[in-house]
C-alpha cells in the first residue's frame, strides 16, 4: 500500500484497480501516512490557508426528482421559498462588508429564475461587490445558458456528478436524468473557461468500492478545479429515508486521495461532513480539504433548504459566527482566508 501512496503523491496515474485498493485500505498506519501526505501536499500548494466562501441558498424549488434529496419535486412536505434578486444582492453586499470575496449561489433546478434573470443578478453582484468571484451551483443547463453566465461575469460553476458509474447513477435518479448528460455539462463548462467543480457522495445507497474507484479515476481524467466530497445523509421524506448515512472516516479518506490526484484543487470540508460528525471538519482540513462555506442565507430560510436530515445551519456555518470559525481554524493550525482564492489549476 505504501508504494501506491508514494505513486499517488508523485503524480503518477493509477488504474481503477489501484484506486480500489486505496478505497479498501483499512491499515491504520497506511491511512495515517495518506492523511499526512495529503496535509503536506496541501500546504506545499496553498500554505496553511483555508478559503472561505459565502453560500447563499437562493431557492428550495427543484424540478428534478433525485431519490436522495429533500428538495426533490415529489417531496410535498418540503418548505419552498425563493429569494428575490434584491434579497440576494443585499446578502452579497452584507457579506462583502464582512470581507467575503466569493459568493456561491446555490439552488434547486428552478426555472423561475430565467437565464436572463441569472445574468442580470451576476452583473449586479459584480458591480456591487467588485473583485469578487461569483460561483453558481444551479444544476444542469444548456450550453447557451452557460455561455451567457460566463459572459455576465460568473467564473465558477459547481456541478457534482454524484457517481461516475452509469448503473449506480440510474439507481439514485429517475430515468429522465442521465449520467451522460451530467458529464457533458461538466465538459462544456470546462471548455467555456469556468473553474469547474465536480464531486460525489460517499456511502450513498448501492455504492461499492468499485464505484468509488471509478469516481477517483474520473477525477484523474477530467481534472476539475474544485471537488466537493461529502457523505450521504438520508432525508426522511425521500425513497432513501431509512438508508444508513455514509461514514465520515471514509469520506475523509476520499478527500485525502483526491488531494493526491489534484494538488491544486479547491476541496471543501462540506456542511454534510460537519453535520455527520463534530470533529469531521477538522479531520478533513488535516487531510487535504482547504475550503469552508459558511451560510450567508437569511436566517428565516436556512431551515427550509433541507437537503438531508439535521442539516447544520447554525454555529460556525452561520455568517454571524465568523469569529468562531476563525478561532476554530486557528485551532487546526489553519489561517482563515476570505480572498477569491482561485485554483492554480485554472487560467482566467
Amino acid at each position: 500500500m505504501r508504494h501506491l501512496i508514494d505513486r499517488l503523491f508523485q503524480g503518477e496515474r493509477l488504474t481503477r484497480a489501484e484506486f480500489q485498493d486505496l478505497v479498501l485500505c483499512e491499515d491504520q498506519e497506511m491511512l495515517e501516512l495518506l492523511f499526512r501526505r495529503a496535509k503536506e501536499r496541501t500546504e506545499e500548494v496553498f500554505g496553511n490557508h483555508v478559503y472561505i466562501r459565502g453560500l447563499i441558498e437562493i431557492s428550495s424549488y427543484c424540478k428534478q426528482d433525485c431519490f436522495y434529496c429533500g428538495l426533490r419535486c415529489s417531496n410535498h412536505k418540503a418548505q419552498r421559498y425563493r429569494l428575490s434578486p434584491n434579497e440576494i444582492i443585499a446578502t452579497c453586499e452584507k457579506g462583502y462588508e464582512m470581507g467575503f470575496r466569493t459568493f456561491v449561489l446555490q439552488g434547486g433546478e428552478d426555472d423561475y429564475y430565467t437565464d436572463d434573470a441569472i445574468c442580470e443578478l451576476i452583473r449586479e453582484i459584480c458591480l456591487s461587490c467588485p473583485g469578487s468571484a461569483v460561483t453558481l451551483s444551479l444544476g444542469e443547463k444548456g450550453k447557451r445558458a452557460y455561455e451567457a453566465f460566463r459572459k455576465a461575469g460568473a467564473s465558477r460553476y459547481l456541478l457534482r456528478h454524484e457517481t461516475a458509474t452509469a448503473e449506480h447513477f440510474s439507481r439514485l435518479h429517475p430515468p429522465s436524468q442521465r449520467l451522460q448528460s451530467r458529464m457533458e455539462a461538466l465538459a462544456t463548462l470546462k471548455d467555456l473557461g469556468f473553474q469547474v467543480g465536480a464531486g460525489f457522495m460517499v456511502g450513498s445507497p448501492f455504492q461499492t468500492a468499485e464505484n468509488l474507484a471509478e469516481d477517483l479515476y474520473f477525477l484523474q481524467e477530467f481534472r476539475p478545479h474544485m471537488v466537493g466530497i461529502g457523505p450521504f445523509i438520508p432525508h426522511q421524506d425521500t425513497p432513501f429515508g431509512k438508508y444508513p448515512a455514509g461514514d465520515s472516516g471514509q469520506t475523509v479518506k476520499m478527500i485525502a486521495i483526491t488531494r493526491g490526484i489534484l494538488p491544486g484543487a479547491l476541496i471543501p470540508a462540506t456542511t454534510a461532513l460537519a453535520t455527520l460528525s463534530k470533529d469531521a471538519r477538522g479531520r478533513a482540513l488535516q487531510a487535504g480539504a482547504n475550503v469552508v462555506m459558511p451560510n450567508l442565507s437569511p436566517e428565516a430560510v436556512r431551515v427550509k433548504y433541507n437537503l438531508y436530515n439535521n442539516k447544520l445551519s447554525t454555529g460556525t456555518e452561520s455568517a454571524q459566527m465568523l469569529a468562531a470559525l476563525r478561532e476554530e481554524l486557528e485551532g487546526y493550525g489553519r489561517k482563515m482566508d476570505l480572498s477569491r482564492g482561485d485554483s492554480p489549476l485554472w487560467k482566467a
